[in-house]
Order: C-alpha cells, then sequence, then structure tokens
C-alpha cells in the first residue's frame, strides 16, 4: 500500500506621507522586505524605470486565552481542531484546563509601484503560530511571499481552489473545519478581472497523506514511496454583484505511489484527486451571510481541519496487490452570519462540518466527520482594537467503532493593531 505522502506547506487601512531623507530611509528597508526597488532618477530629466514605491507596514498583537471544558491533542492546545480530538477514551491529557498565548501575533509588508509595463504587488506576512514539526510552540511561520505583475502572480498565498472572503469574523484562530483554507506555492494567471468579478488559473505545489491501516509494521508498507511527479491544477471564476458574489473553484490533482520493495507484491497504484468549491458572501444590510459547499475525492489537504487524501483499500482476491489505495470522497459545509450590531459592537455565529466517507482498510478509530460551531460578541472601541469572548464547540466521529469526542471552550481575546504607509519622494 502506499506509503504516508508529505503534504504541501500550510485579517490594516491608514496612510502617513514620508517625504524626507529620514523617511525615505524607512522605504529602503521595508522595500528591502517587499522585493521592491525605491525610485530611481533617469538620465537628464527622464524618469526612472519605477515610480516612487509604497509600503504599507502592519503589525497585529493578539491575547488568546480561555477555559477548555475537555481535551485535545496539547500540540493544539489553543486552537479548536475536530481531527485533534480524542480518537479513543484516554488518548490526552485529563479534560479541563486553561489556556493562554499570543500566537497570533502577526507582521506584514505590502508595496507597490508603478512601471512603465503595469503595477508591481508584493505580500510578506509571517505569524508565530508554529505548525508542523513546530507544532505548539511559539515561533516564526511564513504565511505569504507574493509578487504580482500585471496578470502573472508567484510565490505562496491563498490558493486559487479556496476563498478568503467565507473566514468568518471570529477570534478562534484555526476557524471553520469544512472549508477549503490552503495557502500554496504556486504561479498564478489571472486573465480577466473586473471589480469584484475575475478569473484565475493556477499550478501548485502537490502534496497529499495517506491514513493510517492495521497493517503499519508490515515491511511491505514501509517501502512505498509517493511520487508527485505533477502540480495541482486550479481555476476558480468569481462573479461580483450588488448583493455580493458568487464563486465557483475547481481542482484536479494526480497523486502516484510505487512500491520499491522487490518481492511477489505489487503494491504500487495512483489515483486522481479533484474538487469543486462554492461559494458566497450575501450582503443583507449591516449583516453578511458568508457560505461554503465544497465536495471532491483526494483533496482533504486543502481543507482547513481534515486527515488524509487517501485511504486503504482490501483486495484479500488479488494476490498481487492484496492493499491498494483509495481518494476519499468528502463534503465541507460551512454557513456563517456576521452581524455589525453598530461601530463599537459585531457578532458573528455559525456552523461547519466536514464528511468522510472512509475505507474497509483504515482502522476502526479513523476520523470520519467532524462538526464546528461558534458565536461571538466583540467590542471595538476603536478601529485598531477589538476585543471579547467568544464560545466554541467541536465534535469528532470516528468511522466504526462508535467512538465520539467533544470539545467545548470560553476563550476571550484582545486585539491591537498598527498600520503605516510609506511613500518615496523622487527628485527628476
Amino acid at each position: 500500500m502506499l506509503a504516508r505522502l508529505p503534504g504541501a506547506p500550510e485579517h490594516c487601512s491608514g496612510a502617513s506621507t514620508a517625504s524626507s531623507h529620514g523617511s525615505l530611509a524607512l522605504v529602503a528597508i521595508a522595500a528591502a522586505f517587499t522585493g521592491i526597488a525605491p525610485a530611481t532618477a533617469g538620465d537628464a530629466g527622464e524618469p526612472g524605470f519605477f515610480s516612487p514605491p509604497e509600503v504599507n507596514l502592519y503589525t497585529n498583537i493578539m491575547l488568546d486565552a480561555g477555559y477548555q471544558k475537555y481535551t485535545n491533542n496539547p500540540d493544539w492546545f489553543d486552537v479548536v481542531r475536530p481531527t485533534k480530538l480524542p480518537a479513543f477514551e484516554g488518548e490526552f491529557e485529563p479534560d479541563g484546563k486553561w489556556f493562554q498565548g499570543v500566537r497570533q501575533t502577526r507582521m506584514g509588508f505590502k508595496g507597490t509601484s508603478q512601471t512603465r509595463c503595469g503595477e508591481v504587488k508584493t505580500h510578506f506576512e509571517y505569524e508565530m503560530f508554529g505548525v508542523g514539526a513546530n507544532a505548539g510552540e511559539t515561533t516564526f511561520r511564513l504565511r505569504h511571499a507574493w509578487g504580482e505583475f500585471c496578470q502573472v502572480g508567484a510565490g505562496q498565498t491563498w490558493s486559487v481552489f479556496m476563498d478568503p472572503d467565507i473566514f468568518p469574523n471570529t477570534i478562534e484562530y484555526w476557524g471553520p473545519s469544512g472549508m477549503v483554507f490552503f495557502r500554496n506555492v504556486q504561479f498564478r494567471w489571472t486573465p480577466w478581472r473586473d471589480g469584484d468579478s475575475s478569473f484565475a488559473v493556477s499550478v501548485e505545489r502537490p502534496g497529499a497523506s495517506r491514513d493510517e491501516t492495521p497493517y503499519e509494521d508490515r515491511i511491505e508498507l514501509q517501502n512505498i514511496r509517493s511520487h508527485l511527479r505533477w502540480p495541482d491544477l486550479a481555476a476558480h471564476y468569481r462573479a461580483g454583484t450588488d448583493w455580493g458574489y458568487l464563486q465557483v473553484a475547481g481542482i484536479v490533482r494526480r497523486i502516484e505511489w510505487e512500491d520499491i520493495l522487490e518481492d511477489e507484491f505489487d503494491l504500487s497504484g495512483d489515483e486522481t484527486g479533484w474538487g469543486v468549491n462554492i461559494t458566497s458572501n450575501i450582503i443583507m444590510g449591516y449583516t453578511v451571510l458568508k457560505l461554503g459547499a465544497v465536495y471532491g475525492e483526494g483533496v482533504q489537504n486543502y481543507m482547513n481541519d481534515a486527515p488524509a487524501d487517501i485511504g486503504a483499500v482490501l483486495q484479500p482476491d488479488n494476490p498481487v496487490t492484496p492493499l491498494t489505495g483509495e481518494a476519499l470522497p468528502m463534503l465541507g459545509l460551512t454557513a456563517y452570519l456576521d452581524v455589525n450590531w453598530n461601530k463599537q459592537w459585531t457578532s458573528s455565529v455559525g456552523y461547519s462540518s466536514l464528511d468522510i466517507n472512509t475505507t474497509d482498510g483504515q482502522l476502526d478509530r479513523a476520523y470520519e466527520k467532524g462538526e464546528y460551531a461558534s458565536v461571538n460578541l466583540l467590542y471595538h472601541p476603536t478601529d485598531k482594537v477589538f476585543l471579547g469572548p467568544e464560545l466554541q464547540y467541536a465534535e469528532r466521529e470516528n468511522a466504526r467503532d462508535g467512538f465520539r469526542s467533544h470539545d467545548f471552550r470560553v476563550q476571550f481575546s484582545i486585539k491591537y493593531m498598527f498600520d503605516m504607509t510609506l511613500r518615496g519622494d523622487r527628485d527628476d
């Protein structure tokens, strides 16, 4: 059967004008982070190739604190993820704990500059939330390293398959489990854009994983290697309207694995993953209804909170390939309502779920369904500060052993935001 395939990597306004030599130095420093060259003078009054750059520097300082009634994987102590809830009784520490952290703190730069050939945009952002080998730590993590010029973009940012605009106005970091949410390394082409309407195509870095089987200790499974020879292809079309927008996105990907052990078995195989993601924001006065529905097979690593893309399938009548892999079908749903009560008070309430069709070769405790819900009331004394409480609930359901686990939390967060825009002058 297939080995564990390596996965792919995984909220400012305001302005001030800088015209002195000292502010130009600040522009140069910020430009070094954003990749924008400062303004230069041409020959004998000719303007430089780049216009004076504009760099927006922003920081978000955020404290999260709260009480968790039950338990989860301690590496994910300050987030709500159904996949990280216990898969069996006593898997993690005893129920009930206080948590506190600053891992949502972020800093970033956005730069723009006009050239003779069009506008150059760059975006560099990092946060303090450790994942992967750094799970549970407060450490630097790259979010965006992105550049755009005319119709072409390159670097790491939101996948074309996702829609970041359906993420609700919540304070819990991870967010709804049933939505597509993935920043990926990609090359993007946007041949058409008109206001909030657009069409984009991307070539994105591949990555996938398989779930555990009851036969993990077999040497045959330990000699399976992933072979991700083709990139993922994604596209979306967004239609902006007076009432909001509707976006339809699709993705197709090739997942292959090879058996490198020379024996009587041939456990090599391949699957085609695909998905369709339909999202929308519906504006209703002072409220916004955020909706998302995604269905596909083998696209779990693009989801906000999902386990493996590939599940094991038993083939007892096949002596050469007794075990193979299958792209797991899944359905994700998200519905949230963001409410602006007035200039100082906002709320967000909603529900999300992810349902996966498991296979007969997975463990009885394999993840099959996760649910996520939250409601909050946030106070904004200024446009640069907000604080308030949020109630959060999650549930995990196993595939065949009937086990369920729950998570209920009360979280309080406070966030401070700062940003400024630096503009360079040019002497022609």
